[in-house]
């Protein structure tokens, strides 16, 4: 599997966890490893790092999105961010990578409009976290 094919799938675990609650990151894990034959350790130590880290990376989108409550933001488009971000801060991945790919997610599974929403967005943060200027 590529890191690609391993990033769209663990956007996709993302937005199923959107529709759970926290508690039942275990029984995705599970089932993705026993029904979906999803073997990949960079899905799984990023899905829980994602989780681990969910109230800070909601908090650094809901910042950037001006005048947009999280709960407005489609699942696709919030799932898509959350793997940016968690990549981003936790995982080293340069911003541009981190922010190209969160696109690509959703020109896939979203809104024509989602792109330069979650572009916009995935910018600012990356300049607020100081990323943007240190990789510059």
């Amino acid at each position: 599997m590529t890191r690609r094919e391993a990033r769209e799938e663990l956007f996709r675990m993302v937005f199923e966890m959107s529709f759970k609650t926290a508690e039942e990151l275990d029984e995705t894990l599970g089932y993705a490893r026993e029904e979906r034959m999803i073997d990949d350790e960079y899905i799984f130590t990023s899905l829980v790092g994602i989780y681990d880290n969910i109230e800070y990376i909601d908090a650094r989108i809901s910042e950037n999105a001006k005048s947009w409550k999280v709960e407005r933001i489609s699942k696709a488009s919030m799932s898509a961010m959350r793997v940016a971000v968690y990549e981003m801060l936790y995982a080293s991945l340069n911003y541009r990578i981190a922010i190209n790919e969160a696109v690509e997610l959703v020109k896939k599974y979203d809104d024509e409009k989602a792109p330069k929403f979650v572009n916009g967005i995935l910018n600012k943060i990356a300049e607020a976290e100081g990323i943007k200027t240190a990789n510059e």
